[in-house]
């Protein structure tokens, strides 16, 4: 069967079809639905415990006359990510397409027209590859059990209100919207499905995994309308249908992501702040040095960064976001080509430092500035030229030398060289050395 697949050489960072990922290694991550009028998190309903009649106001209110998706587009561009994955339908059960089996969707708002048609041809217009969030959970649709994270799993009558409710009847609509998604939007390279949780039993209620989702017939299904897609890890697929793609959220691995000892393609997700959805009083936004760090973390253990952006109800990027992006567009068009297409590197990084590599060029981006040198072990004899990424201003090195005075000199040990930088930090929000190795 198809989902029965292997990915290809995961621990090299992918092959053949699926080469484009590690090679682009930024992308935007987009949620948006109904949520974005409620402005305090993505997952207000549950939160909340909001009843549908509740949640209404947000449907009969919904219209982002000011949405530009060119503007979104542009600005992902600009920042250096190479795709985008939007959420096509999040655990509200809102979807942004004009979908065939529910009235739940974009053109019976306000707003009234299909939403996800231009966002798709706005990004393709400016060479990013397109990817579908698409929520396996839904609390909106009649069919699906309440469960711990369901909006009414504290309702005194939860368990009765389950007694009509059909898991089956929802697999199968999620097989007709995932149809829909990947039969009419051209190709698609990314189908992240999220989340699922067998374990999770709250009061007599079971979670949810694959035997609920028949996930192994969903992937079947992808695989055979877009057999070049990249399908994510959170479908709960029985041991040895190894998914494409491993997605660590709100956290950077300490070691790469692995599966049974077997390296293999991962991603790490994140927000700009503390939500996913627009939260319009939540002030955990990241500083310019964690945003550009936490894509050399994951690039230096050979992994991506898919990083959020939650737009406004009226269909706009606030300030805080475009003040982000504009951090990773700034700190792209100079240093980019420490991130494109390179990954790990096997020599010792020195403290408050990172290595990513790509071919014989090696970048060191310095997290902890340091008072004129940094000593490299691994280096001695190997390097051919070192110079500033950003200006491309040469960096000299000392090597091992045996005739040094230790009080005013510096003594650079046997194996080791030491890079002589300026005492004032660059301009640069985590300036790097490309070290350009001997062939």
């Amino acid at each position: 069967m198809s989902s029965e697949r292997q990915p290809e050489n995961p621990a090299s960072g992918g092959a053949g079809k699926h080469a484009w990922f590690s090679q682009d290694r930024l992308g935007m991550f987009i949620h948006w639905g109904l949520y974005a009028l409620g402005a305090r998190h993505e997952w207000l309903k549950n939160r909340e415990e909001l009843t549908d009649d509740h949640y209404q106001r947000y449907f009969d209110n919904f219209d982002p006359d000011l949405y530009d998706p060119k503007e979104w587009a542009r600005r992902a561009r600009l920042a250096g990510m190479k795709y985008v994955v939007v959420t096509t339908k999040h655990h509200e059960g809102f979807c942004l397409w004009d979908s065939k089996v529910t009235d739940y969707k974009a053109t019976n708002t306000p707003c009234g027209k299909d939403l996800l048609t231009p966002l798709v041809d706005a990004f393709r217009a400016e060479g990013l590859k397109i990817g579908f969030y698409y929520s396996l959970l839904d609390w909106h649709h009649p069919d699906f059990p309440i469960d711990v994270h369901h909006p009414l799993r504290n309702h005194p009558d939860a368990k009765a209100l389950n007694a009509g409710r059909n898991i089956a009847n929802y697999a199968a609509y999620m097989r007709e919207q995932v149809r829909e998604l990947l039969t009419g939007f051209g190709r698609i390279d990314i189908i992240w499905f999220d989340f699922s949780y067998p374990g999770r039993e709250y009061r007599g209620l079971p979670g949810k995994g694959r035997a609920d989702w028949e996930s192994e017939r969903l992937v079947d299904l992808v695989r055979e309308l877009q057999p070049e897609i990249i399908v994510n890890n959170r479908l709960d697929l029985p041991p040895g249908n190894l998914p494409d793609v491993t997605t660590p959220e709100q956290y950077t691995p300490r070691v790469a992501p692995a599966i049974a000892s077997q390296g293999v393609l991962w991603e790490a997700c994140h927000t700009f702040s503390g939500s996913w959805g627009y939260h319009r009083d939540e002030d955990t936004w990241k500083s310019p040095e964690q945003i550009i760090q936490l894509l050399i973390d994951s690039v230096a253990l050979g992994g991506n960064l898919l990083m959020n952006v939650g737009p406004t109800g009226r269909g706009t990027l606030d300030a805080r976001a475009i003040s982000a992006l504009e951090v990773y567009q700034n700190w792209m068009a100079v240093n980019g080509r420490s991130i494109y297409g390179a990954g790990p590197s096997c020599y010792p990084v020195p403290a408050g430092c990172r290595y990513t590599q790509r071919g014989n060029r090696l970048y060191l981006h310095v997290y902890n500035w340091p008072y004129r040198h940094i000593h490299i072990e691994g280096l001695a004899d190997r390097i051919a030229y070192a110079q500033f990424l950003h200006d491309a201003s040469e960096v000299h090195w000392l090597s091992h030398t045996k005739d040094v005075d230790s009080n005013i000199g510096v003594t650079v040990p046997e194996g080791m060289i030491t890079l002589e930088l300026p005492v004032r930090r660059p301009d640069v929000t985590v300036p790097v050395i490309e070290i350009v190795l001997k062939a």
